[in-house]
């Protein structure tokens, strides 16, 4: 059985029904919302990073450092990976649009809107042998072909940050669950700073409204959601 950890803020464990484990957007040392120390997670399989802002390159190095685990990103962002002291064979290169397999999960990368210091931001979407397919948003406001990804790629599960300020705000973000239509919608990025949203009761009532027929499952920093 797979599961999906949520580990505060927009980092996430995904441990596939094979026992690979995913990281997204690690963020973990200095995370007030993460329950976990960087030594209590297992070893990773792939890292993958939305952008390089501390709040998401996070431990993505010590995660790489640490055993077999390969990371796949744009290219700006693996060579900061690399600066770092990364190998470059830990490291597979890909671009907007673009689609990797990695420990037989396909990666597909996605535009997000947002800033960065290096390289743009981005979303993934993650293909999962056996499923589901998990759309992980970064940091994001809402854009129309979200719309686009929804028809293309069937998803599943949507990780949408909802905080506000610097990301989508609760009504953006039950508009964006209303164009990508998935079946699951799990916040994210809100609750971790006194300046964004604090909590997830007017998301959830929002998507009631503009999108009925989807789940939204809120997680506790460290809660799991099985499939």
């Amino acid at each position: 059985m797979g599961l999906i950890r949520w580990l505060g803020h927009a980092a996430f464990q995904i441990t596939t029904n094979e026992g690979r484990h995913i990281y997204i957007d690690p963020w973990i040392k200095g995370n007030p919302a993460c329950p976990v120390q960087r030594e209590d997670l297992e070893e990773a399989d792939l890292v993958l990073v939305t952008h390089d802002h501390f709040d998401h390159l996070g431990d993505a190095v010590s995660l790489l450092k640490a055993g077999k685990a390969r990371a796949a990103g744009q290219p700006e962002l693996l060579g900061l990976l690399e600066d770092k002291g990364i190998p470059s064979e830990k490291l597979m290169g890909m671009n907007t649009g673009g689609t990797v397999e990695v420990a037989g999960i396909a990666v597909t990368m996605t535009q997000a809107f947002h800033s960065a210091g290096r390289g743009w931001p981005i979303g993934f979407i993650l293909t999962l042998p056996g499923g589901p397919v998990i759309y992980h948003a970064g940091d994001t406001g809402l854009f129309g072909d979200l719309k686009l990804l929804g028809e293309l790629y069937n998803i599943d599960v949507a990780l949408l940050p909802i905080g506000g300020l610097y990301t989508m705000d609760p009504l953006q973000a039950a508009m964006a669950v209303k164009l990508l239509s998935p079946r699951v919608v799990m916040p994210m990025h809100y609750r971790t700073f006194p300046a964004l949203v604090q909590g997830a009761g007017e998301f959830a009532r929002l998507v009631r409204e503009k999108a009925p027929g989807v789940e939204v499952v809120v997680l506790e920093p460290g809660g799991r959601w099985e499939f």
